[in-house]
């Protein structure tokens, strides 16, 4: 509203023209001072929880920080934010070393999670049939999925890196098996009508088949399951590496908004749980707080990025077969920026 408009009210209204257009002033630079960004998720899951209670607890919108936040599947998350279509993006290890090796420089800013939070989980009858040991060496566990039909939510995310590395484990090649491309609800209704066997994917999808009763773990991320490539960084928040070079301020305030939302998640499981509840309203009261309890064990206090996380997260690229030896990286020092 202009000021003269607003003065002709002032006069209607019998109050000072000079305090309206004050008043005015101050809501103008508060606007001005209030800065934007875009995120960009790969996946709808508790794996996300962070972010999740981030945005809820209104942490960003606290320090004057409007976080606008898009789902975008798989790497497509990624790949927005080396095409500049968003400032940052919730990714992993294996996928930020894996754009680093190709040119594409990226910088870690938090690491929300320090294992993959992905599991392999397969059919109980299959399992049953199978006489699978639970306490076995996931070596051997592994040997499960020679012949199955395993579904990931795409060649190249995360959860499909890991199923290709647990099956290697247990010497199976990705060509003994049927690997198939699906998003949770298509998944899981695969998984309750057994079109599939098996699916590598985070909580809550997890605890809800285990808990009723119709899947087995194959793979805990929780335990640090493959041991090999633990710690790995997960729920990584990520950005172009001349980002925050010009935008100091926004990167701060995205970066403590992850450190108070891993804190609030370590030490307020019901404020969590509330989010969580509100986020998944469809889930059981007991899934949701097996996957909290899953996602709690994996958050490290405080959430920084280490040379070591991004280092396995190379090694789980090269084990899956999605980058050569000699394109591992000598030095992780420039992809950190914590």
């Amino acid at each position: 509203m202009n000021r003269f408009r607003l003065c002709r009210i002032a006069v209607k209204l019998g109050i000072s023209a000079a305090a309206i257009v004050a008043l005015a002033a101050v809501g103008d630079t508060a606007r001005a001072q209030t800065e934007h960004a875009v995120l960009a998720l790969p996946s709808v899951g508790i794996n996300m929880l962070a972010e999740y209670v981030a945005e809820d607890s209104h942490l960003w919108e606290k320090q004057g920080l409007e976080v606008k936040v898009l789902n975008i599947a798989g790497v497509g998350s990624i790949n927005a934010v080396i095409s500049n279509s968003v400032d940052f993006a919730m990714s992993t290890g294996p996928s930020i070393t894996r754009a680093y090796a190709r040119g594409q420089k990226l910088v870690a800013l938090a690491t929300a999670i320090d294992q993959s939070g992905e599991d392999v989980v397969v059919r109980k009858d299959i399992a049953e049939a199978a006489h699978f040991d639970p306490n076995a060496p996931l070596s051997t566990r592994a040997r499960i999925l020679k012949g199955r039909t395993i579904a990931s939510a795409g060649v190249g995310t995360i959860n499909d890196v890991v199923l290709r590395v647990v099956a290697k484990s247990g010497g199976v090649a990705p060509d003994q098996m049927v690997l198939t491309p699906m998003q949770p609800p298509e998944f899981m209704a695969a998984f309750a009508r057994h079109a599939i066997d098996g699916f590598s994917n985070s909580p809550p999808t997890i605890q809800q088949v285990v808990l009723d009763g119709i899947g087995v773990i194959v793979s805990d991320s929780a335990k640090g399951e493959p041991t090999e490539y633990s710690p790995v960084s997960s729920t990584l928040l990520l950005t172009r590496a001349d980002f925050c070079a010009a935008h100091r301020s926004i990167c701060e305030k995205m970066v403590r908004g992850v450190v108070e939302a891993t804190r609030i998640i370590r030490n307020q499981p019901s404020e969590t749980l509330a989010i969580l509840k509100a986020r998944f309203g469809a889930y059981d009261d007991k899934v949701l707080r097996a996957a909290y309890d899953m996602v709690k064990a994996m958050t490290p206090d405080p959430p920084v990025t280490t040379a070591k996380e991004l280092e396995n997260g190379d090694l789980m690229n090269i084990a899956a077969g999605f980058l050569k030896p000699e394109e591992k990286l000598a030095d992780y020092g420039a992809l950190i920026d914590n």
